[in-house]
């Protein structure tokens, strides 16, 4: 709920830098412990005597907690407000974090990052919703860019600590160790982030009894609209493709041709320093020449690079991860800050959870999903189901998103 007078931190502002630099500390917290099993899941597959598939389980587990509980955690936000909730959930994961690579046994590992996952969930349903309500609407986009730019340092973190670590003292030292970095990023989060001048809580509002929508409403007002929803499958199917081309590219190039060692493969995953570039340019782009056009393109990227990724050839295989990492982050610096925006005001923050409930109900379907063809079909028919993913994401958007918002 606007406050009146208050219309979004502008550039230059110190609130503003502020508020990006408590979101990008958010961003490390979050994302590096979610995926930081992504880079030890041959080892843990070993070590469990599992198929790759149930291995990929301990990214899939957090995810799906992640999805399930955006929407709680969305109305939490609107209750406390919104840093309040996400410190809460931050606070949460970091310390089930810790405790997850001490497990003796797979359940216990699923069970420790299912329930990081609730409390992950908290940043990526609030943030871009505070985000929006805090910056200026003319600098949203470019804002949101700079946001998930700084998710891809956490998911790149999680991941470059945790491979080499693993390596050397096994798994759990890895994944420990990216625990710790998450704790003190968590700190930083709440030392930066400024409060909230653009939305008041439902707790502390003084208006008429019943004047804000219900909640029903409020995801009815998103569901009604093919739109959002064209928004959602962006990040259902998008985010599906993505995590699971990163699952199951550790075991392509530890067996043959490439044999590669873990530490090596880990290494591989600095391509995410791509969408630290992209991502923010993407927004800069949606922001000058409308944001369709920049998702389209960056969908036709992402494809382009997976297809690559089939050449056994190791250049060409970081070359194509390279340019399928750049496409996605683009992809979804302008779909989920879209999302928010192209939502009733009070709705806003339901938008941003149901858009992060596709794109992390996809990371778990589809990350583990894809991981049955690797025993059947290999790596090609996982880039085949990678590649139809990101197609049918485009056309949807095609289709669903050249309309103009409607009221």
């Amino acid at each position: 709920m606007s406050t009146g007078a208050f219309t979004g931190h502008l550039p230059g502002d110190r609130a503003y830098g502020r508020l990006l630099a408590g979101l990008f500390f958010a961003g490390v917290a979050t994302f590096a412990q979610l995926y930081s099993p992504q880079a030890v899941l041959p080892q843990i597959a070993a070590e469990f005597q599992v198929i790759p598939s149930t291995a990929a389980l301990a990214v899939s587990a957090t995810t799906l907690a992640l999805a399930v509980t955006v929407l709680p955690w969305s109305v939490v936000a609107d209750r406390i407000g919104r840093v309040p909730a996400m410190t809460i959930g931050i606070v949460v994961a970091t310390a089930f974090g810790l405790l997850a690579p001490l497990s003796a046994d797979l359940t216990t590992l699923l069970v420790l990052r299912l329930l990081e996952g609730v409390g992950l969930g908290a940043v990526p349903a609030i943030a871009l919703a505070y985000l929006s309500e805090e910056v200026d609407a003319r600098h949203t986009a470019a804002a949101a860019g700079s946001y998930i730019a700084g998710t891809t340092i956490g998911g790149l973190s999680g991941r470059i600590i945790a491979g080499p670590l693993g390596d050397l003292g096994g798994w759990h030292v890895g994944v420990l160790v990216v625990a710790v970095v998450c704790a003190a990023s968590a700190v930083l989060f709440l030392v930066l982030v400024p409060r909230a001048e653009g939305f008041v809580p439902q707790r502390r509002r003084t208006d008429a009894p019943g004047a804000a929508r219900s909640l029903g409403r409020r995801l009815a007002a998103n569901l009604r609209s093919p739109r959002q929803l064209a928004l959602y499958a962006q990040g259902f199917l998008l985010m599906g493709a993505f995590v699971a081309l990163y699952n199951y590219l550790g075991f392509h190039l530890t067996a043959e041709p490439f044999s590669l060692p873990t530490w090596a493969v880990s290494l591989l995953f600095t391509a995410y320093l791509a969408g630290t570039v992209t991502s923010p340019i993407a927004g800069g782009l949606a922001a000058r020449h409308g944001r369709l056009p920049v998702l389209l393109v960056s969908a036709a990227v992402m494809a382009a690079g997976a297809l690559l990724t089939l050449i056994p050839s190791l250049v060409v295989v970081l070359t194509g991860l390279l340019v399928f990492t750049a496409g996605f982050f683009a992809a979804h610096a302008v779909a989920s800050g879209w999302a928010p925006v192209d939502s009733p005001a009070d709705a806003r923050a339901q938008a941003s959870s149901l858009y992060y409930l596709g794109y992390y109900g996809g990371s778990s379907l589809f990350g583990w999903m894809l991981g049955l063809l690797v025993v059947g079909g290999g790596w090609s028919a996982v880039v085949s189901a990678v590649a139809a993913l990101v197609v049918l994401a485009a056309v949807l958007a095609a289709l669903l998103l050249r309309s103009p918002r409607t009221a």
